[in-house]
């Protein structure tokens, strides 16, 4: 399994031929790698209804005929846009052929603005457990720190973990290198941090806060195999 982080809280997954984008949050975004006109995708899997998460979910899915996963709140305002999609909700998960998903609980807003500058609510923030190959990944989504992320960690022992650590809007440093020790994942990634002035931070200093030096600062475009 590959997986790459490509700026902001932008995740792509390739595993048995398939690859699996989360947040696609490209034109805007300064940090990205990414071109939204040449991604390919067969799923995309969204975290919550902002707009520097859903990105250009609309224009990769129909390009690819993409399957895209998040709340159903959210799928259901996707889904009118005529693209393809797959309601969930929290503690609910699915085994689709690439893979399985689950969603779990996050602390943070969920709206999107629309050109019109109407905001649609797309219901409740989650985080994302993704399975396949015998290996878990967790992506935090947009969140603060809450205990219940020892209980993800004990329930789902996790093989890499994408935590925020931007602050102003998620967790800082502090608390999530705090999450990493509830969550006891294997290597964990800092995403959400310099793609706004208000969410600037150092990944290195979160990186030599944790307490089991498993972190691992990942450029645009570089990936890891697990």
């Amino acid at each position: 399994m590959r997986i790459s982080y490509h700026g902001h809280a932008v995740v792509q997954i390739q595993t048995n031929g398939k690859t699996i984008l989360i947040d696609p949050f490209i034109n805007g975004n300064g940090l990205t790698d990414l071109k939204a006109e040449e991604v390919k995708a067969d799923a995309i899997i969204l975290t919550h209804g902002h707009n520097d998460h859903v990105g250009d979910t609309v224009a990769i899915a129909k390009r690819n005929d993409s399957l895209v996963i998040a709340s159903a709140d959210l799928t259901d305002f996707l889904s009118g846009q005529g693209v393809k999609t797959h309601g969930m909700n929290i503690g609910g998960s699915y085994k689709f052929d690439f893979g399985t998903v689950k969603l779990t609980q996050a602390f943070h807003g969920s709206g999107y603005i629309t050109d019109k500058n109407e905001i649609i609510y797309c219901g409740m923030p989650t985080g994302i457990l993704f399975s396949n190959e015998g290996k878990t990944i967790y992506h935090a989504g947009d969140t603060g720190l809450f205990s219940d992320m020892k209980l993800i960690g004990e329930r789902h022992p996790i093989d890499v973990a994408f935590l925020p650590i931007g602050d102003n809007f998620t967790m800082g440093p502090e608390d999530a290198a705090f999450a990493a020790k509830l969550l006891k994942a294997k290597t964990v990634v800092p995403i959400h941090f310099n793609t706004f002035p208000p969410i600037k931070q150092d990944p290195n200093h979160f990186i030599a806060m944790l307490e089991d030096q498993n972190g691992k600062v990942l450029a645009p475009g570089e990936a890891i195999e697990i």
